[in-house]
């Protein structure tokens, strides 16, 4: 599949850009003509780096205390934490000693944090960093989760978002379906090539994909 892949940059950014792979693709959620590859992103040093300098031109007059990371996305919160901790002086989040946490998941696949880690979330400030939103499902689980634990949303950040907001709550992202043109996102029993027999490609999520 990697032959049919198209390489997509943020602006004129060297190192903030996805791959694209065309096709039928099932996650646990929807079906997308688009595989939206975000592993350079995420796992190569130089690119998590250049992609936390981004956001944190976007939220640098943001107060954030703890930067919950999830679907992979731990370098970037951890090159964002430091890039908003000492940038500006005049920066509100500047000498702030943020925290960088991942939620753990249960056996019921629900989102927790262990009582020695919980004094990151009670109260403090979340901006909650994510790989990729397609339907808002994981989004929304998550804000149940911190408002469980008394936590304070203040925002969403996705490297890829196919969704403008959640229960309220504005998603600041990079890139968006308009990047991609022809982009399209169904429910399972909704999707049209499905109506028109055309096998799945492979099984996606947020770590990567599975052919069938």
């Amino acid at each position: 599949m990697e032959s049919r892949a198209t390489e997509i940059k943020y602006g004129k950014h060297k190192h903030i850009k996805l791959s694209v792979i065309p096709g039928h693709f099932a996650t646990n959620h929807s079906h997308v003509n688009y595989y939206v590859d975000l592993n350079k992103m995420k796992r190569k040093l130089k690119n998590a780096r250049e992609t936390a300098a981004e956001f944190e031109t976007i939220y640098s007059g943001t107060p954030i205390d703890t930067i919950v990371c999830l679907e992979g996305t731990q370098m970037i919160g951890a090159f964002l934490a430091e890039k908003l901790s000492t940038g500006s002086t005049h920066s509100i989040n500047y000498d702030n000693d943020i925290c960088v946490i991942t939620p753990e998941m249960d056996s019921n696949n629900q989102m927790i944090f262990r009582d020695d880690s919980q004094h990151m979330i009670w109260n403090k400030n979340i901006l909650l960093l994510i790989s990729s939103a397609s339907t808002g499902w994981t989004i929304s689980k998550s804000m149940e989760c911190l408002k469980y634990y008394s936590g304070n949303l203040v925002s969403v950040a996705a490297l890829f978002s196919a969704i403008d907001e959640v229960n309220g709550v504005k998603i600041k992202t990079l890139f968006t379906p308009s990047d991609i043109p022809g982009y399209e996102s169904h429910s399972a029993a909704e999707c049209p090539m499905c109506r028109n027999k055309q096998k799945v490609d492979a099984l996606i999520n947020a770590y990567g994909y599975s052919k069938i």
